[in-house]
């Protein structure tokens, strides 16, 4: 007999010898079952749960196949500065911050962007430190690339004109005096960020908490955290007290290969709630703090064409990491955002692959978002994954052209280009950088409309892919991106019984409409972990 059914729903199963059913059987928190909805019916005993679809579409759990996971549940606590849209309203929200607090304790988190102020500028300490004397600030941009500290923040420091800067990263400064702005990006972040109290467990606990809590609502049952270690601890509490309900896979940064080869840490090392799958490393930093790495220089700063990032240096390094991790069998998931840190990380994959020998390694790639025609086609000949978050597209697609220039934005994530390559597309949301919410990231590379709304027939609308390939980025391919092929990303008997159910078919309404799709239900493992509007 089976523990629970699901029922009343329309249930598109990714699975392509039978890719629709009625109802489907959950016993032991796997899928026993798929079929019609009177042949489900009668694997029910006296004791099954009846979850009811209330006739929405069913899918797959949404898998997260990016996501900085602690970092979120912080986010919610910190200084919220998404959405601010000058530098008066930056300054009223840290203020208003500033005054909740005991003094001497930081103000952090933000996501600001700087796209949105008319003029287009980056902030200024001088901008916050009247209403922050007391408060050391260190509040990041929305990509993770750059900072804003505050006058006592880099005081705290010491951080001056005569500071060097660390390879990798900028001091910004002042052109007339010469004195740092506030602004810090990617290695030179760590000036101030070191300083930061490390959180206690129990605010630690509280951030995991909120953030399973907002991913049930958007109807991720896994997630691949690339938050490093901070929230292991907690994880296996939680996992230990039976309270862990989103799947967690997640990634040591690369530096930690030392300890993690020591230990002799394998790929999905765990259990299917909680699994170690590889390393994550940077190549470069973002297009929005003109870090990412290019071939040729900005378009809008002609100076400069990006930054290679610190754990490139010593020339030679990256190479040498991601060797000593392949020989250990560990998967390697690899930032690079503009094309020549593409190319160098193509490159790097490549020469580690024909050291090593054939072996089903499934490279990663985060990001991804510019490429060279040449280097898409190389994804799928090296069978490297692309791990990439559509949400960018469209937030990006507003100025992207104004920072790089025509040409390079026809090659401004591909994702068509690289599907049309044979590459694995695995979508993710890089939140708090950007919102969790796989229901957006599937309107983004559908229809690729931008969020300023001028772009109604999409942003690089050759590039649109079709729906169910989308969906697939947050299923199926987001599966096989952790090994997990067997386990998740369909609907079908023995597979983890996890699902979510839409209150509106994503296949029956215009591409424009999916945008207006919310999740009526989460199921992990046959629990409903979330429930709107269904009793």
């Amino acid at each position: 007999m089976a523990d629970k059914i699901l029922i009343n729903g329309r249930i598109w199963t990714g699975d392509t010898a039978r890719p629709w059913a009625e109802a489907a059987a959950v016993r032991d928190g796997r899928i026993a079952a798929v079929g019609a909805t009177a042949d489900i019916r009668s694997l029910a005993g006296p004791a099954t749960e009846v979850l009811d679809s209330g006739g929405g579409l069913v899918l797959p759990g949404f898998i997260d196949s990016h996501v900085h996971f602690v970092n979120g549940g912080f986010s919610a606590a910190g200084v919220q500065l998404r959405g601010a849209r000058s530098r008066a309203e930056l300054v009223r929200r840290i203020a208003a911050k500033a005054g909740s607090l005991p003094k001497g304790e930081w103000i952090l988190n933000g996501e600001w962007d700087h796209q949105l102020f008319d003029p287009i500028e980056l902030p200024r300490r001088d901008w916050i430190d009247a209403a922050t004397p007391d408060h050391p600030v260190c509040v990041n941009r929305l990509d993770e690339h750059m900072v804003l500290a505050n006058s006592l923040a880099l005081k705290l420091a010491g951080v001056t004109k005569a500071t060097p800067v660390p390879p990798g990263g900028e001091i910004v400064k002042d052109a007339a005096t010469g004195e740092p702005t506030g602004i810090l990006k990617d290695a030179a972040m760590d000036l101030v960020m070191s300083l930061i109290p490390d959180p206690s467990p129990a605010q630690t606990r509280r951030a995991v908490e909120a953030a399973m809590a907002a991913a049930a609502e958007k109807g991720i049952t896994s997630v691949h955290d690339v938050s490093g270690e901070a929230g292991f601890p907690i994880y296996q509490d939680l996992l230990r007290e039976g309270k862990l309900r989103t799947r967690i896979s997640f990634y040591l940064p690369l530096t930690a290969a030392p300890s993690v080869l020591a230990f002799g840490l394998k790929p999905a090392f765990g259990n299917d709630r909680l699994k170690f799958m590889g390393l994550k490393g940077f190549s470069d930093g973002s297009l929005g703090s003109a870090t990412a790495y290019f071939f040729e220089p900005y378009a809008d700063d002609p100076r400069t064409s990006g930054l290679l990032h610190g754990q490139m240096f010593p020339e030679g390094i990256m190479e040498r990491r991601v060797l000593a991790a392949d020989k250990a069998g560990l998967q390697v998931a690899l930032h690079a955002i503009g094309d020549r840190a593409n190319a160098l990380v193509l490159d790097i994959f490549e020469k580690t692959a024909a050291a090593g020998g054939p072996r089903d390694r499934r490279f990663r790639i985060e990001h991804a978002q510019h490429l060279r025609p040449e280097d898409a086609a190389r994804f799928g000949r090296l069978r490297v994954i692309a791990s990439v978050q559509p949400y960018h597209l469209i937030d990006d697609g507003r100025w992207a052209e104004k920072k790089i220039g025509a040409a390079r934005v026809r090659m401004a994530y591909p994702y068509k280009s690289l599907l049309d390559a044979g590459a694995t597309l695995a979508f993710g949301s890089d939140w708090p950088v950007a919102p969790m919410d796989p229901v957006m990231g599937i309107y983004a590379a559908v229809t690729r409309r931008t969020l300023d709304g001028k772009n109604p027939d999409g942003w690089g609308p050759g590039q649109k892919i079709p729906l169910e390939e989308a969906i697939k980025g947050y299923t199926s391919n987001a599966a096989f991106a952790e090994f997990a092929e067997r386990d998740k990303g369909l609907i079908a008997p023995g597979r983890l019984a996890d699902f979510v159910v839409l209150d509106r078919d994503l296949f029956r309404i215009p591409a424009e409409e999916i945008l207006e799709a919310g999740v009526r239900m989460t199921i992990v493992g046959g629990e409903a972990v979330f429930r709107r509007g269904i009793v």
